[in-house]
């Protein structure tokens, strides 16, 4: 049952790898805080999409698994007890009194979600995302068709077909490389997005890479049993029991439009130095926010989510500094 009336110092919408190392620095802060998101479980875009993957541009790690990441941002912030409210979608966003000088900030859904808290901390990423559609499987009703890559092993031994030219898709066939009884990677140009290294890698691995092509249709019943691919040299059938359409997705930041904060292009959210929007009290981090010479990466969205968070204890408390001191110099949490 949702926590009805949770009263926490500060809380975070979005439950992904900025939003997880937010909760870790705010419990470091000696504050309470709930972490709220309308995924069912915490890690955001990576839990949903890519826990399999390798990331290679975290700190301290030259590759983790999405997964992984994951676990150990839970694990860092489990010893302060931070409350999660998953699979509650932050729907509105109210001031009781003035945030800073007694008043409370109120974030309610119509399921009952109910938190009220001295600051709030936005690290939603993209929003609310949706997978775009393989035209293709319009009109096929039978089993074999992803848009991500959650469990390798359901590849193992398949014939794989997948749809784009992104880094998701060239990440994936790199995966698949190895376990798939063949990869086919399809796209519709001959320019690619992914990183060049991965291109070669995936060259070097033996991937089928079709291009520029279609996928037009998938054959089979209840299961999928082969593809046609259109070409410069015309239409034909390849072996396929697993399509990834790796397509990319439509983002949404859904009823945060409506909470009175400055958003650029219905998408992110401008902030300043201290990650603060233009709500006093309310703070943006990772992929969401934005600024001059902004990039988006995890690691630079753990900095930014230590930044408002500092920020947020300083609006708290103006007694309190921004600076929180090195943890090095603090006691371990019990």
């Amino acid at each position: 049952m949702t926590p009805v009336g949770t009263e926490v110092d500060i809380a975070v919408v979005g439950a992904g790898p900025a939003g997880l190392f937010a909760a870790y620095y705010a419990g470091f802060r000696g504050l309470s805080v709930a972490v709220i998101d309308s995924l069912p479980e915490p890690g955001g875009q990576i839990s949903a999409m890519y826990p399999e993957k390798d990331i290679l541009d975290v700190a301290g790690f030259p590759a983790v698994r999405g997964r992984e990441l994951v676990d150990r941002l839970v694990a860092q912030a489990a010893p302060y007890k931070p409350a999660y409210l998953l699979g509650q979608p932050a729907e509105r966003l109210e001031a009781v009194g003035t945030p800073g000088r007694g008043g409370r900030f109120v974030i309610a859904n119509s399921t009952g979600l109910s938190v009220r808290a001295g600051a709030v901390v936005i690290t939603g990423g993209i929003g609310t995302f949706r997978p775009r559609p393989l035209p293709a499987a319009a009109d096929f009703s039978g089993e074999g068709i992803a848009h991500f890559v959650r469990d390798p092993g359901e590849y193992d031994a398949a014939d794989v077909v997948i749809v784009g030219g992104g880094d998701s898709a060239f990440d994936w066939a790199d995966m698949l490389s190895d376990r798939a009884r063949t990869v086919t990677l399809v796209h519709r140009r001959t320019a690619f997005r992914a990183h060049a290294g991965t291109i070669e890698r995936v060259r070097a691995a033996g991937v089928g890479v079709i291009a520029p092509a279609e996928l037009i249709t998938l054959r089979g019943g209840d299961r999928l049993e082969a593809v046609e691919i259109r070409s410069a040299d015309g239409a034909f059938d390849v072996p396929c029991q697993k399509v990834i359409a790796a397509l990319g997705f439509t983002a949404n930041l859904g009823p945060l439009l409506g909470w009175g904060i400055d958003i650029r292009d219905r998408r992110h959210i401008p902030v300043d130095t201290a990650m603060q929007t233009n709500i006093p009290g309310v703070f943006a981090a990772g992929d969401i926010n934005d600024y001059p010479g902004k990039v988006r990466l995890i690691a630079v969205g753990f900095g930014e989510a230590a930044t408002a968070v500092n920020n947020a204890a300083h609006f708290l408390d103006p007694r309190q500094p921004v600076f929180p001191g090195h943890s090095t110099d603090a006691a371990a949490a019990a």
